[in-house]
């Protein structure tokens, strides 16, 4: 049996349009917040440097992620350009693994690739957040998170740069609610 855990983990996954979408969303966040994996398709070397001005503009510490790095209140792990991030879990506590391996839906890192790693380590502990990008990567892994249990959320196709990934999991009944991209950073911090 697993070891009881409250802790919440949000996993956010985006493309087109998402690097200024994600900036909006977490420099508004407060200091004392849920862990958050995210996946933004970007090329290799891009997303530390992403990461890095985010931390610097955030409350929240904003990392790369790298294999062992823990998932905890007030910490944001951004997915390495190329490379896949999974959520684990051991005891009570997530953490992440970062690996190698074949494009999915197009991508390295998959969003699906997240949200199915969240919704089997996490569950009902989790929060699954879809927004601006193109094509359908996440739709499946968030109709996973939502089977087990999670909160899902897609930003509206209003707010949307490009309103493809988002769509697409509305469309597969992965989504429970739509919202503005101004409002999905209450949603986090009271997740």
């Amino acid at each position: 049996a697993m070891a009881q855990t409250t802790e919440r983990v949000v996993a956010i996954g985006t493309s087109t349009g998402g690097t200024q979408a994600l900036e909006e969303v977490l420099t508004a966040l407060p200091r004392v917040c849920p862990g958050m994996v995210i996946v933004q398709h970007m090329p290799e070397k891009f997303t530390a440097a992403f990461a890095a001005r985010l931390n610097g503009l955030c409350r929240i510490e904003v990392k790369e992620a790298e294999t062992n790095d823990r998932v905890m209140p007030g910490r944001a792990l951004i997915a390495p350009g190329g490379k896949h991030m999974l959520l684990r879990r051991s005891g009570a506590q997530y953490h992440v693994e970062v690996v190698d391996g074949p494009l999915v839906n197009r991508h390295r890192p998959s969003v699906d690739v997240l949200f199915r790693s969240v919704a089997k380590a996490a569950g009902g502990n989790a929060q699954g957040i879809i927004m601006t990008g193109m094509g359908d990567d996440g739709a499946a892994g968030l109709l996973e998170m939502r089977n087990a249990g999670a909160r899902t959320l897609a930003q509206d196709e209003e707010s949307c740069v490009v309103f493809g990934m988002p769509k697409e999991a509305i469309k597969r009944g992965a989504v429970e609610r739509t919202l503005p991209l101004a409002a999905i950073w209450r949603e986090i911090a009271t997740a």
